[in-house]
């Protein structure tokens, strides 16, 4: 078979060719060269279309689709014109002498779509397309090898490396990323059956930097260094990718791992690492040697933290002393604050206290305010049942009861209802306080939503006596958003304010904490080892401990790698390819729904019963992505949100949009008086997309607000209030998108007491009344309109309105 080969070895040197030939280079950065020339590829934004192009080549690809993959859900209006300016301005670059209109030889124009076309030879993606077909059909091995060596040896890089800018982007490169991967594996099983492993070595390499959690390319990685003799380095490998997987994902090695890992030992055989291997569907696991454990590990976390404690300790001791305590305590994930808490408060609990915990929840569809509900159910249970009712029937009861009516039907603001709510809370836990101490603690607060974090500070500025509130973070992993730093400022100013940050464990508490894990007494190489490769994280120390108690021994200067894995989706769906239809339908139905998934409404999304529901999850659950919530037999959860993200990145658009439905329709099923699901709703409805009555839409959306407003979580209202509008405007309803329209006005004004920027909000609402007849309404707007400018003293505007007014009300 004749292949066109790019010159990438040619006279110029980064793999440019002599001459005045075009050469593009889109397997790693984006390049390219005329000749020996390099050449800029423009801004950013075109670098990226041509990037696109050169990814799709031969493919057309829509304008529609290239202004959504360039600026996701916020295009200009002048979007297709600037796609047309790039488009020139690409033209004009790879072909200078070019006439004028005219579309050259590699930016075709078909309809509404353009088309990258390549010469032979000049785009590297098509020469390792064609190298690799060719390999798929030589009938002698070695040269079937020398076609993959010469393939793979085009790559730099991730595709595309650097252009990405939304997820569907992403999907576009990692897809030729793939092709990689697999053409990695193919190839180093060859080249291992040759006995040639080492010509495979530097392109699998490569593809384990790229995707350090891909299995069959770290599995093909081992398996080619162990044939080349390199059988420590391989170990070494298996080593960091099985502790990636349990520190990411909490699974282990899958069965192409296990595979290798037993290969590489079998042409080692003094090595007696063994390891726990997760079974895919219908096989057994692998057999398990297991240490003998000194004791669980619920205490373990507290090693090295004697000082740490006592310092919590007096923090909170002036809430027994009828003063108070304000303590934030932020770290890594895995460092332990949620367990030293833990410790914390079941002291204070042995000490006559009231303890209340709330945890954030992240991810789309958490009702807003959901620690402060959490919190304030908790604090009002501790009260007599009359007191309770009492603020029940206030504040608190919309904020613990939503019935979505605080905007009403007018567009007059409440500006202080969001006050007397957050002054109803700090009200009842001071009654609580007053009975016995209270600690409070609020975990997880890089998740709470901005109404949250407002109380949070409010709350902290106005500490009943008493009273001691405790905020947990991550400082990492997501980093402090600006609303969360804001609250952090806030709350040092607050008197007897404490933040501590937890730091990592120190040598010596790492070699206790090895000790208590696994009953073995590590040596002192082996200690530093693991604290260096660890970073003292405790997490990660209890993770290595157990591997490498696994393997029999405590190996000298063992460890593993650290770090958080940018490729974990290609774990997860290497695990799902070995499920039926039938649980990789539930199991995406389970990401659709959110981090915790109620196996009710699970089944009832996939119309199972549940006892059929829970049978086929068992395959899911073997393969560790989807787990039980301890204590909680009606729901599970997966390992981690990234889990949930990775697989919902396998569920196609068309298949996701009918799933949102169906979830949005069987939460509307259930019985709501208790339920936060209104917000849950409008957001499955929403990215329902056109599947969704729009009406429905609407409505739900409006009502989310409505729920959002009256816990006073305006920024939410607003948020839900405005794709109300959006979804309404679209669909052409005028008399949907006016209600939209003055629920949103009056969240503005709640927020900002109208000024500006509720007036284009005012004027659309006023011509939406004229063209339904509303006349009344409109002048009433009318008049709105003109207050916001007068209050802004926008002099000339505010009398032109109010000589329009003075108008219509003689008329």
């Amino acid at each position: 078979m004749a292949v066109a080969i790019l010159p990438i070895d040619g006279d110029g040197e980064d793999g440019r060719a002599s001459g005045g030939s075009l050469l593009f280079q889109i397997l790693g950065p984006l390049r390219l060269w005329r000749g020996d020339v390099e050449l800029s590829t423009g801004p950013r934004q075109q670098a990226f279309l041509l990037g696109l192009l050169l990814a799709r080549e031969g493919r057309p690809i829509s304008t529609d689709e290239l202004i959504d993959l360039i600026w996701q859900d916020d295009p200009p209006a002048s979007a297709l014109n600037v796609i047309h300016k790039y488009v020139g301005s690409l033209r004009r670059l790879l072909e200078p002498e070019l006439p004028a209109r005219s579309s050259g030889s590699y930016l075709e124009r078909r309809g509404n779509s353009y088309l990258f076309s390549a010469a032979a030879g000049t785009l590297d993606l098509v020469v390792f397309q064609n190298l690799v077909e060719a390999a798929l059909v030589q009938e002698r091995p070695e040269a079937a090898l020398d076609c993959y060596v010469e393939a793979l040896g085009l790559w730099h890089g991730s595709a595309g490396d650097g252009l990405g800018q939304g997820s569907a982007a992403t999907s576009i490169f990692a897809r030729l990323d793939g092709q990689f991967f697999d053409a990695c594996t193919a190839a180093a099983e060859l080249a291992v059956s040759l006995g040639r492993p080492e010509r495979l070595l530097p392109s699998l390499h490569l593809a384990a930097r790229m995707a350090p959690l891909h299995e069959p390319v770290q599995a093909s990685l081992i398996s080619t260094l162990g044939a080349a003799g390199q059988q420590a380095e391989a170990l070494s490998v298996f080593r960091a990718v099985r502790a990636r997987l349990a520190e990411d994902l909490g699974i282990d090695p899958g069965q192409a791992l296990a595979a290798a890992h037993r290969r590489m030992l079998d042409q080692n055989p003094t090595a007696t690492e063994t390891v726990t291997v997760q079974p895919s569907a219908g096989h057994s696991p692998a057999p398990v040697r297991a240490p003998a454990r000194s004791a669980t590990s619920s205490g373990d976390v507290l090693v090295g933290r004697a000082e740490e404690l006592t310092v919590l300790r007096q923090a909170i001791e002036p809430a027994f002393t009828g003063g108070t305590g304000l303590i934030v305590l932020e770290g890594e994930p895995g460092i332990g604050k949620t367990r030293l808490l833990e410790e914390l408060t079941a002291e204070a609990e042995a000490r006559d206290a009231a303890v209340v915990w709330a945890r954030c929840l992240e991810g789309e569809g958490t009702p807003s305010m959901w620690p402060w509900i959490q919190a304030v159910g908790a604090v009002l249970d501790e009260l007599p049942g009359a007191a309770r009712e009492r603020w029940l029937a206030g504040e608190l009861g919309d904020l613990l009861e939503p019935d979505g009516d605080v905007l009403g039907e007018s567009v007059a603001p409440d500006a202080g209802a969001q006050f007397r709510l957050f002054e109803a809370a700090v009200a009842a836990i001071g009654q609580v306080a007053a009975r016995r101490p209270l600690v409070l603690v609020i975990d997880d607060l890089q998740w709470a939503d901005v109404a949250s974090l407002h109380l949070f500070s409010h709350l902290a500025a106005r500490l009943p006596t008493g009273t001691a509130i405790i905020g947990g973070l991550r400082d990492r992993a997501p980093v402090p958003g600006s609303a969360l730093t804001r609250t952090l400022a806030a709350a040092s100013r607050a008197p007897g304010h404490f933040r501590s940050r937890l730091g990592p464990l120190g040598s010596a508490e790492v070699a206790e904490l090895v000790r208590r894990e696994t009953g073995q007494d590590p040596g002192p190489e082996t200690v530093r080892g693991i604290y260096t490769r660890t970073a003292g994280n405790p997490f990660f120390v209890r993770e290595l401990a157990r591997l490498l108690a696994d393997s029999g021994a405590l190996v000298e200067g063992a460890g593993a790698r650290v770090g958080v894995p940018s490729t974990v989706r290609d774990v997860v769906r290497d695990r799902m390819a070995g499920l039926d239809d039938c649980a990789r339908n539930l199991l995406q139905i389970a990401a659709l729904i959110g981090r915790e998934v109620d196996l009710g409404l699970l089944a009832g999304v996939a119309d199972l019963d549940v006892q059929t529901c829970l049978d086929r999850l068992e395959p899911v659950e073997a393969l560790g992505l989807l787990e039980p919530i301890p204590g909680n037999p009606f729901s599970f959860r997966f390992s981690h949100d990234l889990v949930r993200e990775s697989v919902s990145e396998t569920t196609p658009a068309g298949r996701a949009n009918p799933l949102h439905l169906r979830v949005a329709d069987t939460l509307d099923r259930t019985d709501s008086s208790g339920d936060y699901v209104a917000e849950r709703v409008a957001h499955h409805l929403w990215a329902a997309g056109p599947l969704a009555d729009p009406r429905r839409t609407t409505a739900a959306l409006v009502r989310a607000g409505r729920h959002a407003a009256a816990k006073s979580a305006l920024e939410a209202a607003e948020r839900q209030l405005r794709l109300a509008v959006r979804v309404a405007r679209t669909a052409g309803l005028a008399d949907a998108e006016l209600p939209a329209l003055s629920q949103l006005i009056a969240v503005v004004g709640m927020r900002e007491m109208y000024g500006t920027s509720s007036v284009d909000l005012l004027e659309r609402a006023e011509h939406l009344a004229r063209i339904l007849g509303r006349e009344l309404d409109a002048i009433v707007l009318l008049y709105s309109r003109w207050a916001a400018h007068a209050q802004a003293l926008e002099n000339d505007r505010s009398g032109l309105l109010a000589r329009r007014l003075l108008k219509e009300g003689e008329a």
